[in-house]
């Protein structure tokens, strides 16, 4: 990219933090575009008009219009909000109803997510091809809801760069082959190297196969997606696109994830400063005082995050001394556990639920962080835990085993080591660890020398903007 050059880039999103977040997809989509400025990257984020982000858009005017776009009238509005730049397309047939953005009251998936999401995916497709006066040069769609625009884009033959961003793989984005017509999908690219995926359509397929270049969340789960065990599917097609593969690490907010900015008494800016936040911490959760360490999980409660496994090796953590306190919901069956779990043992203390201020008090009265997942695109979690010196203990997989250095000998001799790492889907290599993080916080100068390495570890956007800014440079030098 020529010095002084700016690149356009639509980002592709069902979701974006501040406005409207289901996990942390919206994170990292709410904070690319300022992450990317500094490299020369305008980007702006077309979300779907759901109630909550129509009221947020201030000023805004309308720069696109849709007399039909999947069964009603449509509209795309250009502003900000919460300073993220917006492209909003307010489409109420789609997005105007309760429940949650991509499920009814019920906990079942809305029947027209195929259509809903396509219809943002059109747009994006409308709008790289000159819709409006801001055209961008390269759309970089997120998951499978935005699966369908580097298809869309391709079909069109417009000069306009793609990337397609795995967040995560175990959505598929499906729906029946009958509504290719409906979805504006050429049925002659229903086979198997199009979007074609074990008998149904997949907008996440129609992504990998035609996007310019793939990304996703961290090195290893790159590696780790061409693989049977995690590529759920696509790892053949994602092997035959290697060249085409990147693993970039997400970063986190600096600014909002700051222990020095948290109420008193959970502010602190030195390792020093914790025990306070700590103290605070077991009073507001009703846990005894202890010597031992007080973990924290801050998590949706499924199988994919591990947290069947940690109630099997909670045993041993807590015979060896430690303490827990738990926010999540998700799985019926996992909040029956845990809240039976914090009724048998004095110290374990259960939140169900979400509470995003709570959320911060836990990162800073924390002493560690657990992150047991089976699988791990990249994780937020373990890094806003080293931010906090809250010590992550975490699965060897995908982001997890990327951004946390394991306290073995080798990486304690040499003054390194920031949390601690164990075999993924194993209930005894857990527990061994958490065993093992009993150990260490039971050794005053180690703990001491782990926590500072975790608070100096890089954990914001600065490397990892750098790496996507080259990425645009790179499609749009070759385009």
């Amino acid at each position: 990219m020529a010095q002084g050059t700016v690149t356009r880039v639509l980002s592709v999103a069902s979701e974006c933090a501040p406005l409207v977040k289901t996990g942390g997809l919206a994170d990292v989509v709410g904070a690319l575009p300022e992450a990317l400025a500094a490299s020369g990257v305008e980007m702006r984020v077309l979300l779907p008009g759901y109630p909550a982000v129509v009221a947020a858009l201030g000023a805004s005017k309308t720069v696109l219009t849709f007399a039909d776009l999947m069964g009603g009238e449509a509209r795309v509005e250009m502003g900000e909000s919460g300073g993220v730049p917006l492209l909003v397309l307010v489409a109420p047939h789609l997005y105007d109803r309760s429940g949650s953005i991509y499920m009814d009251d019920h906990g079942r998936d809305w029947d027209d997510n195929p259509e809903r999401f396509a219809a943002l995916c059109l747009a994006a497709a409308e709008i790289a091809a000159g819709g409006t006066d801001w055209q961008p040069d390269i759309v970089h769609a997120h998951d499978w809801q935005g699966g369908l625009a580097p298809y869309y884009i391709r079909k069109r033959g417009l000069d306009v760069g793609t990337i397609v961003t795995i967040h995560n793989i175990a959505f598929a984005g499906g729906f029946d082959a009958g509504r290719m017509v409906r979805l504006e999908i050429d049925p002659a690219d229903y086979h198997a190297d199009g979007i074609e995926f074990y008998g149904r359509g997949s907008a996440l397929k129609a992504g990998l196969a035609y996007a310019d270049r793939i990304t996703t969340v961290s090195p290893r789960y790159a590696s780790e997606l061409m693989t049977p065990e995690f590529g759920m599917g696509f790892d053949g097609l994602i092997r035959a696109r290697a060249d085409a593969l990147s693993g970039i690490l997400n970063g986190i907010d600096m600014t909002v994830w700051n222990p020095a900015a948290e109420p008193a008494p959970f502010a602190y800016r030195m390792p020093r400063g914790k025990p306070k936040a700590t103290a605070a911490l077991r009073e507001e959760f009703g846990l005894p005082q202890s010597s031992g360490p007080l973990a924290v999980v801050i998590s949706r409660l499924s199988h994919q995050k591990g947290l069947d496994l940690l109630l099997e090796a909670l045993p041993s953590y807590l015979e060896a001394g430690g303490q827990l306190a738990l926010l999540g919901s998700g799985d019926p069956g996992l909040e029956q556990g845990w809240r039976e779990a914090a009724d048998r043992h004095e110290g374990v203390a259960v939140h169900i639920g979400y509470d995003e201020a709570l959320s911060h008090r836990m990162m800073a009265g924390g002493e560690a962080v657990l992150v047991p997942s089976r699988f791990e695109p990249c994780g937020l979690t373990q890094l806003y835990g080293l931010r906090y010196g809250a010590i992550p203990v975490v699965a060897r997989t995908g982001g997890l085993a990327d951004t946390v250095i394991d306290a073995n000998d080798a990486a304690l001799k040499a003054q390194v080591a920031t949390g601690v790492i164990h075999d993924a889907n194993s209930p005894d290599a857990l527990a061994a660890a958490l065993v093992q993080l009993c150990d260490l916080h039971g050794r005053p100068a180690i703990w001491r020398q782990i926590m500072r390495n975790a608070m100096r570890h890089p954990v914001g956007w600065d490397a990892s903007a750098a790496q996507y800014a080259r990425l645009y440079a790179d499609i749009v030098e070759h385009a």
